[in-house]
């Protein structure tokens, strides 16, 4: 079954702020919690499906790869490798509307701070048979989200304009003590004055509005190397998405897609071709062009070559990855039956049946016939 659009599931259009989707899945998610629905399967998938999308949606970074690659992601694998934790921090919301916190006890959960690594991204790259097999030189154009350079990843117009957060003393949490009949409880939670930042910006950087990221297209240079096949990858390490709070950036992941060729397949590093020869050629033997993907080559066809034969020329194929040795081409030749003769060839052919009488082939093949039908 497809997913739904994530804008569609939380009723909300793409140009929505990020207080639009706050509350659009505060709302959503208060009236399809499970607790509120007890047995009801459909609200049940409905609340994962809610918080799926704001997962994505929340966060800026996630946010601009959906609206670029859609459900498949930046690496075709969709969102599963974000890390949502369960509900991630939707799931603090939830307790946030039901509980005024995100985590209770001694064991609640913590917002990780510190530097992040920035995700993985994925690049489908079609070649040329021939660019495959010789290697080659390719410009891409990726999209990532980079670090402002006006504010230099601060968020702020000016390094002043970023101070510690004076609620949550830059923790990026706060906390709340209950005494009930059960003990005493912890409430822990992100600090709704920095967002869980830190820091708060008493004036936005005009370039990112406070964001800290920008969309970028870069032009990247790919180094196709000589042997590279269908389905295979070219990793670019640090050109993915740049990490947050100087994380290092992921990796770039170019997958390849070779196109066919007219002539030549190929498995593994050998390659194979059909050609066809004449009666003649394959009766009296002669000598054929046989082409490899270095030009055409002489190759001698033995006298009385039957149909399907396979001929098999070395070093002609693929070169290895990372070795300058190379597979074989198999060239198999197939005899081709002349579909329309005039009256004189029709009696020339009739004329050479005769002079050659039954073959050696054919009397094997009769007597075999009359072991099995005895006659």
């Amino acid at each position: 079954m497809a997913k739904r659009d994530y804008y569609e599931v939380l009723g909300l259009s793409r140009g929505a702020t990020e207080d639009d989707i706050k509350k659009a899945y505060r709302k959503l998610a208060k009236k399809y919690h499970p607790d509120l629905n007890q047995g009801d399967k459909k609200a049940e998938e409905t609340f994962k499906e809610i918080n799926e999308a704001y997962q994505v949606l929340s966060n800026p970074e996630t946010r601009a790869q959906y609206d670029q690659f859609g459900h498949a992601g930046p690496t075709g694998q969709g969102f599963g490798g974000f890390d949502f934790g369960g509900f991630g921090d939707g799931f603090g919301d939830i307790f946030d509307i039901f509980f005024g916190g995100s985590g209770f006890g001694t064991g609640s959960r913590r917002r990780r701070r510190g530097p992040t690594r920035g995700n993985d991204i994925r690049y489908n790259l079609d070649i040329t048979f021939e660019e495959a097999a010789f290697g080659t030189k390719k410009e891409i154009e990726v999209v990532r989200m980079e670090d402002c350079f006006e504010c230099n990843g601060t968020g702020a117009k000016k390094p002043e304009d970023a101070a510690t957060c004076p609620v949550c003393n830059g923790t990026g949490e706060v906390s709340q003590a209950q005494n009930t009949a059960f003990g005493r409880f912890v409430n822990v939670r992100v600090c709704d004055r920095c967002n869980g930042e830190g820091t708060v910006i008493s004036n936005p950087c005009p370039k990112c509005h406070g964001r800290k990221k920008i969309r970028r297209v870069r032009k990247i240079s790919v180094t196709i190397p000589a042997g590279i096949d269908n389905d295979q990858a070219i990793t670019l390490r640090g050109e993915g998405q740049t990490g947050d709070m100087g994380g290092p950036s992921g990796d770039l992941y170019v997958y390849i897609t070779v196109q066919p060729h007219k002539l030549f397949k190929r498995k593994g590093y050998d390659l194979h071709c059909d050609i066809p020869i004449s009666f003649g050629q394959a009766a009296l033997g002669a000598d054929i062009e046989v082409p490899t993907l270095g030009g055409k080559v002489k190759y001698t066809v033995p006298e009385g070559t039957q149909t399907g034969t396979v001929f098999r020329l070395r070093n002609q194929g693929i070169q290895h990855l990372r070795s300058n040795s190379r597979g074989d081409l198999y060239v198999r030749v197939n005899i081709e039956v002349p579909r329309r003769l005039n009256e004189k060839q029709k009696e020339l052919i009739q004329q050479f049946e005769e002079l050659i009488g039954e073959t050696e082939q054919r009397k094997s093949f009769f007597e075999k016939m009359k072991d099995v039908f005895g006659v």
